[in-house]
């Protein structure tokens, strides 16, 4: 049986009719299309559907989408300010070549931001316990930590490397 739930992503809510066990990476793709948050393995081993809840890092593909009611969410999407300027951890990835294939690239983001959110000035082990659930295919760790390191300087900076 269906329930319509307001889901608040990207400081913007939808109105969404989900069932018990629809997964929220579905409602965010299908229902809400934002397909930046990739559905890699479906078992919450890959880090690809990473969204962050509350400033959390989430894996998407094995949490419920009803039990996010009441919570923002946020998407790579809602990374960007309104004149589409890219966050300066996305910047970083596209300046430092952290993109390879990209399949991994939203969630890795997501959750270097939550750590910078949380450590603005982290060192390399804390920027790579920080992406350890997140699996890069393509091995490009070093230009993904270097980017993230990047990020930080130019936050903490105040954007002044």
């Amino acid at each position: 049986m269906k329930q319509l739930i307001k889901l608040d992503i990207n400081n913007q809510v939808y109105e969404v009719p989900v069932s018990p066990k629809d997964l929220l990476v579905d409602i965010i793709r299908k229902k809400v299309g934002l397909t930046g948050t990739k559905k890699g393995c479906g078992q919450g081993d890959c880090g690809a559907c990473t969204v962050l809840i509350d400033g959390a890092p989430v894996l998407s593909c094995i949490t419920l989408a009803i039990a996010c009611q009441g919570k923002k969410i946020s998407t790579i999407e809602g990374l960007a300010d309104e004149q589409g300027n890219l966050h300066p951890v996305q910047q970083a990835f596209v300046d430092y070549g952290a993109v390879q294939c990209g399949f991994c690239t939203p969630g890795m983001i997501l959750s270097a931001k939550a750590l910078l959110d949380r450590i603005p000035r982290p060192g390399e082990l804390e920027i790579k316990r920080a992406i350890s659930g997140n699996i890069c295919r393509c091995t490009g760790y070093k230009k993904i930590v270097e980017a993230i390191g990047a990020a930080a300087a130019k936050i903490s900076t105040g954007g002044v490397e």
